[in-house]
């Protein structure tokens, strides 16, 4: 009997999993679902190790972002096609045009030949283009993943030099304005989500998604807001 998996991860403390358990969850009901914590960009988790050696044949897992199974775009991409020549399902909640079936049906959609050389030469070749066309997305899905996380860390990476720059204490609890590392990263995806900010999400689920409290989010959208005028 097939069985439905969830593998959730973050990789920093002020990360909260709640959100993809939920999402998953509610996606999949019934899906027995892994997390754990991983600080690094390597795919040989304990967890997620340990998840690949129960799984067989027609078993799905399912990730709440294509990031989650992989922040290293080679590593990913290799894990992908491995899992799908033993007949393991993927399913990408945020990115689901590369999920398994649809790579499948996609590449299912070669033409017949049909016994006329010069025409099954060209449909030979067409045939190589649909697969090839598939791959390349979800080659593109992987390295996409890679450059957001990779951009992040350089974005904050820059907000604490300036702020060392500017003679603000970096990483203290007293004194000066506090910059944290973590105020940075969250203050980078207020402003890609948010709606004040040209995003898609209002500000309940802007905080929700990024794992912040409410008056956290506040202080640090008023702090983005002020810093523009």
């Amino acid at each position: 009997m097939s069985r439905i998996y969830g593998y959730g991860r973050i990789s920093r403390k002020t990360q909260k999993i709640e959100r993809q358990v939920e999402n998953i969850s509610k996606a999949y009901p019934t899906a027995i679902i892994t997390t754990e914590a991983f600080t690094g960009t390597k795919i040989d988790r304990p967890e997620f190790a340990k998840l690949l050696k129960k799984i067989s044949t027609g078993d799905t897992i399912v990730f709440d972002s294509v990031s989650r199974m992989s922040r290293n775009a080679e590593e990913g991409k290799k894990l992908y096609f491995e899992l799908f020549d033993k007949g393991i399902e993927l399913v990408f909640l945020k990115e689901s045009y590369i999920n398994t079936a649809v790579y499948r049906e996609a590449i299912s959609q070669s033409i017949d030949v049909t016994g006329n050389e010069i025409a099954d030469i060209y449909i030979e070749a067409t045939n190589k283009v649909i697969k090839l066309i598939a791959t390349k997305q979800i080659e593109k899905a992987f390295e996409q993943a890679q450059k957001e996380v990779d951009d992040l860390h350089e974005r904050t990476s820059e907000g604490l030099r300036e702020a060392k720059r500017k003679g603000k204490r970096v990483g203290c609890s007293k004194g000066d304005k506090l910059v944290t590392k973590k105020s940075i990263e969250a203050k980078e995806k207020i402003r890609k989500y948010n709606n004040t900010f040209g995003g898609a999400l209002n500000n309940e689920d802007t905080w929700k998604l990024i794992g912040i409290s409410k008056m956290t989010f506040y202080k640090y959208k008023n702090e983005m807001m002020a810093a523009e005028q």
